[in-house]
C-alpha cells in the first residue's frame, strides 16, 4: 500500500538510472492503493529501443507517458505517445515499445469475478 504521495519526477530518475544498468533495460515500482486490492499502478522505465512483448490486458488498464516517447500496438492500431499523453489500453493483447527513454504509469484495475 502507498500511504504517503510519490514525487513521480524523482522516481521516474531512479528508474531510469537502474533501467540503464539492467540488462533488460527497464525498471519497475509497483503502487498499490490498497492490500489486496483490485487498483494498481506500475511506474515502468524502459530504454529507447526496448520493449513489453505482446501479452494480454488482464483488465481495465490506462497508460500515462511521463517521460520520452513509446508507441502502443494493438493488433493493426498503433498509438505514438509522448510526455504527458494518456490512452486507454486496448482489451486485447497488446505491446509497448518505448522509441526513446521513456518512464509511464500503467493504471490497472483487476477484473476479478463476484
Amino acid at each position: 500500500m502507498t500511504d504517503s504521495a510519490v514525487a513521480l519526477g524523482p522516481l521516474a530518475d531512479e528508474l531510469l538510472a537502474q533501467s540503464a544498468a539492467a540488462s533488460s533495460g527497464r525498471a519497475t515500482r509497483a503502487l498499490h492503493a490498497a492490500p489486496g486490492g483490485v487498483l494498481t499502478q506500475v511506474v515502468l522505465a524502459l530504454m529507447s529501443g526496448r520493449e513489453l512483448s505482446e501479452h494480454e490486458n488482464p483488465g481495465e488498464a490506462f497508460l500515462q507517458i511521463l517521460r520520452g516517447r513509446a508507441r502502443l500496438t494493438a493488433g493493426d492500431e498503433q498509438w505514438d505517445l509522448g510526455a504527458g499523453d494518456l490512452v486507454a489500453i486496448p482489451q486485447r493483447r497488446h505491446a509497448l515499445l518505448a522509441l526513446e527513454d521513456a518512464v509511464v504509469v500503467l493504471t490497472m484495475a483487476r477484473v476479478t469475478s463476484l
